[in-house]
């Protein structure tokens, strides 16, 4: 039996052995042939070598991750200890600076963390209009924000304008109390929410107040011509065909569009065909427009939503209607 002292003199103790020590407990269920104890900013751990080693190397890239974030979720930490390949573990650890496209408040970094995410990010760097196609938390929409805030940042563009159509996705806004902004504000809101990640309150503000960053529903963008610009088109699955082509045509001549969308999530009416994927078919071939397809491995949320994803895809294997 072999042991090692591991020093955690660098980070937080309770942000590595976690509130009652939860994440303690999950490291001690990924390795259950060592003994794993704790004491103030040490970890010892006892067993056979190639346990210890494989215990040593996850723990150094916890270290890491913790080093340059200062803090890891719970399902964060999980995902760490059971990423056995060199690609899943690149997804959480900042091997190279170049890559974080912005730092958020409190020094948070924010990156492409999937190989079809930096895909995404290639294409907006080389084309004026990117598609990104893929299910719930897929990282679509962070993405797409993460790259309109660098360019706002590096002064490519001057302002930034986010929308969505405000569909009723199962309810009805004229049964919702308040006037029109606050019955639309709830669909807007994972994009305020990406914004507060990457911009510190007090200055997201500022651009709010002076249109230098705008939100607002997909109706709001007709009869615009839209320069200088980083406009997203978010849930662009429930836009219809004569709603694409105005967003599409509002492009000024110095703006760079990002349109997202989810095949599965579409909440049209019935009869109603989506216009994202008529729109993604019949402009594939034109330069500066490329085409991103996201699947469950690009998956950045809770562990178990690539799971939910892959059972409804095997219950479901007809493509959702609107599609064709």
């Amino acid at each position: 039996m072999t042991e090692t002292i591991i020093n955690l003199e660098t980070v937080n103790p309770i942000e590595f052995f976690g509130v009652n020590n939860g994440k303690l407990d999950i490291l001690k269920k990924k390795f259950p042939l060592l003994k794993i104890l704790s004491r103030g900013t040490q970890i010892k751990l006892s067993g056979a070598p190639e346990q210890i080693d494989g215990a040593k190397d996850k723990i150094d890239l916890i270290v890491q991750y913790l080093e340059r974030n200062g803090h890891m979720s719970e399902n964060y930490f999980e995902q760490i200890l059971g990423g056995d390949d060199e690609k899943s573990i690149d997804n959480f650890i900042d091997r190279n600076p170049n890559d974080v496209l912005v730092f958020g408040p409190n020094g948070k970094t924010v990156r492409a963390r999937t190989a079809n995410q930096k895909k995404m990010v290639a294409a907006a760097d080389k084309n004026d209009i990117v598609f990104a196609i893929g299910p719930a938390g897929t990282g679509k929409t962070y993405t797409a924000v993460a790259l309109a805030v660098r360019a706002l940042k590096n002064k490519v563009v001057k302002k930034i304008i986010l929308t969505r159509p405000a569909v009723e996705a199962g309810e009805s806004l004229g049964f919702l109390p308040g006037d029109l902004k606050e019955k639309i504000d709830p669909y807007l809101r994972p994009l305020y929410d990406a914004l507060d990640d990457m911009i510190p309150a007090d200055k997201l503000g500022y651009y709010m107040s002076t249109r230098t960053i705008e939100v607002a529903p997909l109706a709001y963008m007709r009869g615009r011509t839209l320069d200088n610009a980083f406009i997203i088109l978010d849930e662009a699955q429930n836009t219809n065909d004569l709603q694409i082509k105005m967003f599409l045509t509002r492009i000024g001549p110095n703006a760079k569009a990002i349109i997202t969308g989810d095949p599965t999530q579409i909440d049209l009416p019935p009869k109603q065909q989506s216009g994202l994927f008529k729109a993604s078919r019949i402009l594939r071939n034109i330069e500066g427009i490329a085409h991103i397809e996201l699947d469950e491995e690009d998956v950045v949320r809770h562990r178990l939503v690539k799971a939910i994803i892959r059972a409804y895809d095997r219950d479901q294997p007809q493509p959702p209607a609107g599609t064709q």
